[in-house]
């Protein structure tokens, strides 16, 4: 390697971790407020799921939901579902990465929690969906026919992390609101597919805003996720592995492939901007 390319190598990792250190200072660490609204959110979610199967026992509200949704398009719920993807999840990460290490951290930390609330309980309660318990043809189905695991929803668990990491990092009411309401319909989107119960959708957001708590007190205290070079390419590159999948194979709704595609494509772009063409920029600068 020719002493030009170590000098480039070595100045993108100092600036990179001059971006990391600046991030970690600028993220406001606490959000009491924040906290209060995921907490807050995540209860009456949880109360909603425990109230219908107290009311009307597991299946409670789907038919009424799932009728509701016919008056709008497939592509609608498609596209909305994706929002609770984890695929996608991690693809959108790479918009603020760089620029916000400290949300990314959290995001990582509270997804973890999430994945392990999630495919714990699928497994081990099995439950039922609405393809292997109602009659073909009498509820509205797009898409693959999944039968099993029902419980909690994932997307719900996984739209719950994501936005609600959002949701405590936001400084304004209206984007918190913002993120709730698209967390709610990724999680209803589910119902108007006819995969889920409405009550795995209010376990799953429940369980997903949770781990969004914990996720950000975690992080806060292994505030080395943040500041780690190598952690932080290491989630970097997980999360471009993840879009490429997304772009390339897509997630079993065709209606969403190619919008999907196109969030990806600009992901990728502002990765290489915020990660090699600004700092290039600044290394010709400083010359």
């Amino acid at each position: 390697m020719s002493h030009r390319a170590v000098e480039l190598f070595d100045f993108l990792r100092r600036d990179l971790q001059t971006a990391l250190q600046q991030g970690l200072v600028a993220d406001a660490p606490l959000n009491p407020s924040g906290a209060r609204c995921l907490l807050g959110a995540a209860l009456l979610f949880g109360l909603t799921g425990l109230g219908l199967y107290l009311s009307g026992g597991y299946h409670a509200g789907f038919t009424a939901l799932n009728a509701l949704a016919r008056a709008y398009p497939a592509w609608l719920w498609a596209n909305l579902t994706q929002l609770g993807d984890e695929h996608l999840a991690f693809t959108l990460t790479l918009f603020f990465a760089r620029r916000h290490p400290r949300v990314f951290w959290a995001l990582i930390c509270a997804a973890l929690l999430g994945a392990a609330y999630a495919r714990g309980l699928k497994p081990l309660i099995d439950a039922a969906r609405p393809a292997a318990v109602l009659d073909a043809g009498s509820f509205q189905l797009i898409g693959p026919g999944y039968r099993h695991q029902s419980f909690p929803s994932g997307h719900s668990v996984t739209a719950g992390v994501f936005f609600g990491v959002l949701i405590y990092y936001a400084r304004w009411v209206e984007w918190r609101l913002l993120f709730l309401l698209l967390a709610l319909l990724a999680g209803l989107s589910r119902v108007a597919l006819g995969v889920h119960w409405p009550v795995d959708v209010a376990a799953g957001l429940a369980g997903g805003l949770l781990a969004a708590w914990l996720g950000v007190g975690l992080a806060r205290r292994l505030s080395w996720g943040v500041t780690d070079i190598s952690v932080h390419l290491a989630f970097v590159t997980l999360a471009v592995t993840m879009a490429v999948a997304l772009a390339l194979v897509g997630r079993g709704y065709a209606e969403a492939l190619w919008p999907g595609r196109v969030l990806v494509a600009l992901a990728l772009l502002s990765l290489l901007f915020n990660y090699l063409v600004m700092p290039l920029l600044r290394y010709r600068g400083d010359r």
